[in-house]
């Protein structure tokens, strides 16, 4: 009896044991050990999930014996069988067959049902609130961790409690309410009629980032929100470093086109020379913060905060730090301080919070105000602007900011924006006051990029060595038929702004580099790109130098405390390099261009697929030391 009874408390202990809930947390990676965002986690057989955060950490509570299934889209899904211990970590195996993600459409249509990698629940269409705004919330709360797309985009008679309702929400993932500029792709030019291609600069690298975060999300990809030239210039290319005296170097490079028979590809690489912190000129940064309640999100105000804890051990004592907030109103939580007091600073930081509407006019004009008070002579001088650009109360219109802006950029006060967060994310408004404010635009979607902008790039992002860099290239029409320039449609300048040094351009920053690609047709060969003209009758049109030239490229740019310009010259020799000859670094950008231009349903890919792309990343992917090239590599294969 005694026998039983051991064997029946024992059983029930052990059974106890196993039901028990505990705490799992861990940290999920992709197979180049960089921070996988994004990943569902869900306690099978149950609707308890979560997803990992901004740097790759997730937290969730399971019992005992059950098993936990890391799913993330073109990716295999992983299960592990939860014991005693409270860590489970993991690096995932990227999945050749790149599962696609399948959209719920109220459209009617059939769909062939098939097997899904991430958590699923249902829905009744009851339970679906006839208020658009709860229906967010009520959906997200069946199950944990899905997160839904186009929130905003119901618009359905409010009294519809059937699933015919559903038939009003926009069935483009990407949130409706987020602005793009509008994007109309370059074309090809002859060289005999327009032999001169002139445009500003761009080191901005927004767009690559923001698109990173909508591949890893699963959502569709606006046109206009794939800035070719920003995707390029993300990444750093081996370009030698500028002569002494010199503020940049330049390169050229010329191969067959891997996407064009008919065409040649002119690569044209800048490289800011690069000052070390110790050189760099004291700074007096003013951060300018949206603290509204827009910003309230995991991946607005609490990400800028963590991120801003990285800045802290980039500061000098001869900096200083000044923080201005707007919600409702604007204020200072942080007067002007030096970087040696990092407490202060970070309890500043670690104080604020989201709520209230955003007067970004007013915090522009006080952040502004604070810069100037503390102005120093020859040094670096800059507001930083960080918000979703969501500016709805106060000084608001576009032109009364840009004025602002440019004003200020005459007393040597420069503008950064860094972007954060999705669904209403403004990205042509806080482009457009980076480039009136002599600055860089950043989108910050992670930790890891928060890393890289505020830790190991701060200063070439802060710290200007050349401004309104200006590039003109005349192509010989002895040589070259016709060409387009990939990418920088925003960023074209008038043929005789290039002389103009009242003509604002690009900024390049200490160990920046720039990076152009030029299709060119050469002369004699048939492209369907190159219409027929009429002969002119009062224009000479046959070239009167043939020689070996391809182009003369010329660079205007001023030294950043002085308003005239200077100029180089640099010549392109013609020649007929094979891409298979062609650099790592040419290869590498090419991949991205394509890629681009894909995103874009762009007429000149040339019917290019996306294996094209990922051949050409591979071939030029080379050393790839912090994993960034491997990861586009990955992003490609599972869009």
């Amino acid at each position: 009896m005694k026998t039983i009874l051991l064997f029946l408390v024992l059983s029930i202990s052990a059974v106890q044991l196993h039901a028990q809930a505990i705490t799992i947390t861990g940290s999920i990676s992709d197979e180049n050990g960089l921070t996988m965002p994004g990943v569902n986690v869900l306690v099978q057989g149950t609707s308890n999930g979560t997803q990992t955060d901004f740097d790759g950490n997730y937290s969730i509570s399971a019992s005992i014996g059950q098993t936990l299934a890391f799913s993330y889209i073109g990716y295999i899904t992983a299960r592990k069988k939860v014991t005693s211990k409270n860590e489970i970590s993991l690096s995932m195996v990227a999945d050749a067959a790149a599962l696609q993600e399948v959209i719920v459409t109220a459209y009617g249509r059939k769909r062939e049902k098939r097997a899904l990698s991430a958590a699923v629940s249902s829905v009744s269409a009851e339970s679906i609130s006839r208020k658009k705004k709860n229906f967010n919330r009520r959906l997200q709360g069946k199950a944990s961790g899905v997160q839904i797309r186009g929130a905003n985009s119901i618009s359905g008679s409010k009294s519809r409690k059937s699933i015919k309702g559903l038939a009003s929400i926009n069935n483009n993932t990407t949130a409706t309410n987020e602005s793009y500029a509008a994007i109309q792709e370059n074309i090809f030019k002859r060289a005999a009629g327009t032999p001169l291609s002139t445009f500003s600069i761009d080191v901005d690298k927004a767009s690559y980032s923001n698109i990173r975060r909508m591949i890893n999300k699963g959502q569709k990809i606006p046109s206009d929100a794939v800035k070719i030239e920003e995707m390029i210039n993300y990444f750093n290319y081996d370009y030698p470093e500028p002569k002494a005296g010199d503020p940049f170097s330049i390169h050229t490079e010329v191969a067959s086109s891997p996407w064009n028979k008919d065409a040649q590809l002119l690569r044209i690489g800048l490289k800011g020379k690069s000052i070390v912190t110790e050189k760099v000129p004291a700074s007096n940064l003013v951060f300018l913060l949206d603290v509204s309640g827009s910003m309230g999100d995991e991946n607005k105000l609490p990400l800028l905060k963590s991120a801003l804890h990285i800045l802290l051990d980039q500061l000098r004592e001869k900096d200083r730090v000044s923080i201005v907030v707007y919600a409702g109103a604007a204020g200072v939580a942080l007067n002007p301080t030096s970087g040696a007091n990092k407490e202060v600073i970070l309890s500043a930081i670690n104080d604020l919070s989201a709520g209230g509407s955003t007067a970004g006019g007013e915090g522009i004009e006080l952040a502004y105000k604070i810069a100037e008070e503390n102005f120093i002579k020859n040094g670096n001088n800059r507001v930083i602007l960080a918000t979703d650009g969501d500016f709805n109360v106060g000084m608001s219109s576009d032109k009364a900011m840009k004025k602002l802006i440019e004003e200020k950029r005459k007393k040597n006060i420069f503008l950064t924006c860094l972007g954060f967060g999705m669904g209403n994310y403004k990205d042509a408004k806080l482009e457009t006051l980076a480039d009136k404010g002599n600055g860089n635009h950043y989108y910050i979607d992670t930790m890891q990029e928060a890393r890289r902008v505020l830790g190991t790039e701060f200063f070439g992002t802060i710290y200007t060595i050349a401004k309104d860099v200006k590039i003109q290239v005349e192509f010989n029409p002895a040589k070259v038929q016709a060409y387009r320039l990939v990418g920088y449609e925003n960023r074209l300048l008038q043929d005789e702004d290039f002389e103009d040094d009242t003509k604002d351009a690009g900024e390049l920053g200490s160990g920046h580099t720039v990076t152009a690609l030029y299709e060119i047709i050469p002369v004699g060969v048939k492209s369907v790109f190159v219409k027929q003209v009429p002969a002119l009758k009062y224009t000479e049109t046959n070239a009167k130098i043939n020689t070996s030239e391809l182009a003369t490229i010329k660079f205007r740019y001023k030294n950043p405390q002085e308003n005239k310009s200077q100029l180089i010259s640099h010549i392109v020799e013609n020649t007929d390099t094979s891409f298979e000859n062609a650099s790592e670094d040419f290869k590498y950008a090419s991949s991205i261009a394509l890629f681009g231009m894909q995103l874009r349903n762009s007429l000149f890919c040339n019917k290019a697929s996306k294996k094209d792309v990922i051949r050409l990343a591979e071939s030029g992917k080379g050393e790839d030391l912090e994993g960034y090239r491997a990861e586009f590599i990955r992003l490609v294969k599972s869009y």
